[in-house]
């Protein structure tokens, strides 16, 4: 009888915790004890891989700080992250499927996804551009016309310029790349004539490699895209939690330390530096922080 009693008395416990209108996400994250951020491969400086396969990044950075903010909330003594490796094609169904509790990466905020998943605070405000060849002789989308264009599969770069091509009748050859590794390497290895992605991106890639002053990000956006951390739809009260957070970073400049951390001092592996101070977007949009976005 004491026995049963106990763990009566546990689970009222447990249940009185947990905040009223905790949605699977929450419960599953106090239940388990642990909290699962997805990460990228090669989203550098946002999320990508370390040699040793240790997931590092701007954003991994930030939703640690989140996962603690979480932990906190729920009076948890310990919240274990575990991480989980996504791609730009299952990244969003990873969330709707319970999979993964945040996605921290480079993934934009627009009305197609809110259908599916929810957002917080954008952490980068940025745009499709082109990589290309610095002996290329290209500097517009224009040139293109008749030529190869390599994008990522799953990305809205990919889908942008598949709609510029068709409206534009630019004739160009849109290829698909499974992550932005590939699709560097195919530019390298002379199968595409440009890569298109988010310009911060394209620069990330670039500093890793040795060959950097071979290479250049030309070409007008294409796209405007504020990227956002990516929470399941259905757990409004973890969105409050993530979104009280994000607004408290930003306004005690914490969040502002972790970009001049990633996007102008040495990252690893290379302990190169991208050199890329923070655009007037995100900077405007930072005085007033909102999930809103009017994309």
């Amino acid at each position: 009888m004491k026995t049963l009693l106990s763990t009566l008395c546990l689970g009222l416990a447990l249940a009185c915790a947990a905040p009223a209108d905790a949605g699977p996400a929450l419960e599953r994250i106090q239940s388990s004890g642990r909290i699962v951020l997805a990460h990228r491969e090669s989203s550098v400086p946002f999320s990508y891989l370390l040699p040793d396969g240790r997931p590092v990044g701007y954003a991994m950075d930030l939703c640690l700080k989140l996962a603690e903010a979480v932990r906190k909330k729920l009076k948890m003594n310990t919240l274990n992250p575990q991480f989980l490796l996504v791609t730009p094609a299952n990244r969003i169904q990873m969330v709707v499927d319970g999979k993964a509790d945040m996605e921290c990466g480079s993934t934009t905020n627009n009305a197609e996804r809110r259908e599916k998943v929810a957002f917080t605070v954008p952490h980068y405000i940025t745009g499709a551009r082109y990589l290309v060849k610095a002996d290329s002789g290209i500097t517009e989308l224009a040139q293109f016309e008749g030529r190869t264009l390599v994008s990522t599969k799953g990305t809205t770069p990919l889908t942008s310029i598949t709609q510029a091509n068709a409206e534009r009748a630019l004739h160009i050859r849109i290829v698909e790349a499974p992550d932005h590794a590939k699709a560097m390497e195919m530019l390298a290895a002379g199968q595409a004539d440009g890569f298109v992605m988010d310009d911060v991106l394209l620069y990330g890639l670039v500093a890793a490699r040795p060959d950097a002053a071979k290479y250049r990000v030309v070409g007008k956006f294409l796209t405007i895209e504020p990227l956002a951390i990516v929470l399941p739809k259905n757990d409004p009260e973890l969105k409050t939690i993530v979104d009280d957070e994000m607004k408290r970073l930003i306004a005690s400049h914490e969040a502002q330390a972790l970009y001049e951390r990633w996007f102008m001092k040495p990252i690893p592996p290379k302990n190169t530096a991208l050199n890329l101070p923070m655009n007037y977007l995100l900077k405007d949009f930072w005085k007033y922080p909102s999930d809103q976005v009017p994309y």
